[in-house]
Parts: C-alpha cells; structure tokens; sequence
C-alpha cells in the first residue's frame, strides 16, 4: 500500500491511541443515507410517476420504491418502502379486477 497511499489523510498521523481514534471516529462518522426521490412522483411536469405509481409515457411499467419519496424520511427508509410496495400491489390487482 505504501506505493499508492503516500500520505494518511484522515485521522491523521497525530492520532494513534485507542481512546484518540475512538473520539475521531464518534465526532467524524455519519450515517449514509438511502437516496430516495430520483423517481419523483405527482401531477406536474416534473413527475415521472402518477399517484398511480404508473410511469409517465410507458404503458404497464410502475415504480414501488422509495425513489418515489419527495425526501427522505426522518426514520429507516425500510418501513414507507413496504408501504409503497403493498399499496402498489394492491393499485395493480384492482387494475387486474377491472379489465
């Protein structure tokens, strides 16, 4: 490694106690959001989605994901995803009754 990583960038070379990278590490680390809202769905020009989760322009195509969350939830994105996948079975099975 000592070819490609020439320098220590973070959290530096000054710090090489346990208890010092512990303290790094608690007032450094961040949690990663789940991206959400890359599929935005609603009735404006904008919108890839309609409130029938169906894709705009494309026949038999829906998007259930957290892609069509405006922002991201204060919580786990997990929960409003399954939501969004039952509600979506559930709009393609009342579709499926219909015709």
């Amino acid at each position: 490694m000592e070819r490609i990583a020439t320098d220590e960038i973070a959290p530096g070379v000054n710090i090489s106690a346990d208890d010092e990278l512990l303290d790094w590490v608690r007032n450094n680390a961040e949690t990663t959001y789940h991206p959400v809202g890359t599929c935005k769905m609603g009735a404006d020009s904008m919108a890839v989605v309609d409130d029938q989760l169906r894709v705009r322009g494309l026949a038999g195509l829906r998007v259930a994901d957290a892609s069509i969350m405006p922002t991201i939830t204060s919580g786990n994105t997990n929960s409003p995803t399954i939501m969004i996948a039952e509600k979506g079975a559930e709009m393609v099975l009342t579709d499926g009754r219909r015709g």
